[in-house]
């Protein structure tokens, strides 16, 4: 019997690192006060596989946030470009915390964080994280940041398909942040359709609708006009069979963060009633889940267990 059907019944699996064991063992270490194994893990790594390279860093960043152990790394070698890009990430990832606790973060706070971010690129000048990180902390600026369109043109030079940058700048333009309905999806669309085959790229326009939803819901409530038709109108489903031609068809390497993405696939597919394309992508998730797009709909654990079982029954 496949490993699918013998873990279909049951709790999905959640795993913030998406199976990366040296990942999860380097965030460990962080919370104990220990950077080396962090070091070696952003060292081992191709500097060319930006994809795997930001799942790391922002994971780590997040285990380093309330700890001062990446200060001590960088403060012990400060010409270490590892060490300084993950700094410039744990200083973005302080300014988000800070925020959600309800500190709004002040314009000095956010440009002492850009700096990090700066002297980080300076450091590692082909490295596009840096300008991820810049363009995640352009969010906080009241009324954005005059600069995202100089660091969006940086970051894309460096990677013009980074798939983390482009998940921020569809963020950064949503109607939650500096932007609209429309600019988003705007965004999503072309994303999409300029990105190669093969590429997580084609999902963006369901993360958008994703995010919509939630922020329509949460400003309108669930019967909100035309809510009904949000996911299976005419061009919800054009969306997803594209991601389904132009991404899962041709999928031939697997990027570090295509358990987040396939999770926003199954949940449009199912919305859509589109399942019997669902039960392929359940069966790539090999019971891999993530809260994020299910919550939005509701019980996240519970609806992911509840599509599961019947697309593949």
């Amino acid at each position: 019997m496949a490993a699918w059907l013998r873990r279909r019944s049951g709790a999905p699996l959640y795993d913030q690192t998406f199976g990366d064991r040296a990942l999860a063992e380097g965030c460990q270490d962080m919370v104990m006060g220990r950077w080396e194994g962090a070091r070696d893990l952003l060292a081992e790594h191709p500097r060319d596989d930006w994809d795997r390279r930001a799942h790391r860093l922002r994971l780590l960043a997040d285990a380093a946030a309330n700890r001062r152990t990446v200060d001590v790394w960088q403060a012990s070698d400060p010409a270490d470009p590892d060490a300084a890009v993950l700094r410039a990430e744990t200083e973005v990832m302080r300014m988000f915390a800070g925020a959600r606790a309800g500190a709004t973060p002040g314009r000095d706070s956010l440009d002492r964080a850009a700096r990090f971010c700066l002297q980080a690129s300076d450091l590692a000048p082909a490295d596009p994280h840096p300008w991820v990180s810049l363009v995640a902390l352009g969010r906080l600026y009241e009324g954005g940041d005059p600069n995202m369109g100089h660091w969006w043109k940086e970051l894309r030079d460096r990677d013009l398909y980074h798939r983390e940058g482009h998940h921020q700048a569809l963020r950064y333009l949503s109607a939650r942040w500096h932007g609209s309905h429309g600019e988003a999806d705007n965004f999503a669309w072309e994303a999409a359709s300029y990105a190669p085959a093969g590429s997580p790229l084609a999902i963006l326009p369901q993360v958008a609708r994703a995010e919509q939803y939630r922020f329509r819901t949460e400003a309108e409530g669930r019967s909100a006009i035309g809510i009904t038709f949000h996911w299976n109108g005419e061009r919800a489903r054009w969306d997803l069979r594209t991601a389904l031609e132009k991404w899962i068809a041709r999928r031939t390497v697997p990027y570090a963060q295509d358990v987040a993405d396939l999770n926003h696939l199954a949940h449009g597919l199912v919305h859509a009633g589109m399942e019997e394309e669902a039960a392929g992508v359940f069966r790539l998730l090999d019971n891999r889940a993530t809260r994020i797009p299910w919550s939005y709909s509701g019980d996240a654990q519970g609806l992911f267990v509840r599509w599961r079982d019947k697309v593949l029954a």
